[in-house]
């Protein structure tokens, strides 16, 4: 079978906006069957094995059915390092990058930190790489989200401690000492739904984005009200937010007992992140 970037590109244009068509058209072509980015602007025509043909039906078929193409992949890259993602998980967006290297900046090198609601571990594996003094732990509700932190843990060589518990309900023990926590939890409200993309509602699990309508600050109360018997005096909590709760989540914080409160924007200048300090 003879195969070129724009046969690729006029599948899924069946299915996608020719950019987004466009870029998992390269994907398929470059990092899947191994040509090069020039061979794909200038339209080569490659000759695929049986093998490989079948592979790329396969592929196509799953991305008209609006699978991420991470999950097909089974890889995401993140702060420069391979992660590996598979359904179950939360694929990591390149605002958490942005998080990530906020909570590093202000961190002292021998900190000792807790990440809640870890997801593929892309946060508190990339801080334990940054960081390489730090001591780094990691929570989350999802076996599955465990699973695959672990694997990641391992495959990057990283030393985070897993633990699951679901943060709705635990109990801090008061013996907790973390000088910073770190969380991207769910945060997307469920009326908000209706301007995603497929892809995202169909694949990725609910349980990691998504609140209620009537409580969108449900998980950011429970970790605040949690983190002023986890944090070391002055120690600092981080979040990733809604867009739209910036200042409401402030005077949550606020509200909390928390001092030198931030809203710091995303690179698209959108309200993204809030960090104080207990």
């Amino acid at each position: 079978m003879h195969i070129t970037p724009s046969f690729l590109r006029e599948q899924l244009s069946k299915s996608y906006e020719p950019q987004e068509a466009n870029g998992l058209a390269r994907i398929i072509f470059c990092d899947i069957l191994g040509q090069s980015n020039v061979d794909y602007y200038l339209c080569k025509d490659i000759d695929l094995s049986g093998n490989e043909e079948e592979k790329v039906k396969s592929i196509l078929q799953r991305l008209e059915k609006y699978e991420p193409i991470q999950y097909i992949e089974g890889k995401k890259y993140f702060s420069g390092r391979v992660f590996f993602v598979r359904q179950g998980v939360l694929i990591p967006r390149p605002e958490t990058e942005e998080l990530v290297e906020l909570a590093a900046q202000a961190c002292k090198p021998n900190a000792k930190i807790l990440d809640i609601g870890t997801g593929s571990g892309c946060i508190a594996i990339s801080l334990a790489k940054k960081l390489p003094e730090a001591e780094v732990h990691a929570w989350d509700i999802s076996e599955v989200a465990l699973e695959v932190a672990k694997q990641n843990n391992a495959q990057l060589k990283a030393a985070v401690h897993f633990e699951q518990h679901d943060i709705l309900t635990y109990q801090a023990t008061g013996e907790e000492a973390f000088d910073l926590i770190i969380s991207n939890p769910p945060y997307i409200a469920e009326s908000e739904k209706a301007e995603m993309e497929p892809n995202v509602l169909a694949w990725e699990p609910s349980i990691a984005l998504f609140v209620p309508d009537n409580d969108p600050l449900l998980f950011y109360r429970r970790i605040g009200e949690l983190a002023l018997r986890m944090l070391t005096p002055n120690g600092k909590l981080f979040f990733e937010i809604n867009r739209a709760y910036g200042d409401a989540t402030k005077q949550l914080l606020c509200n909390q007992g928390y001092k030198n409160i931030h809203i710091q924007k995303d690179l698209s200048g959108n309200d993204r992140f809030v960090y104080a300090e207990r």
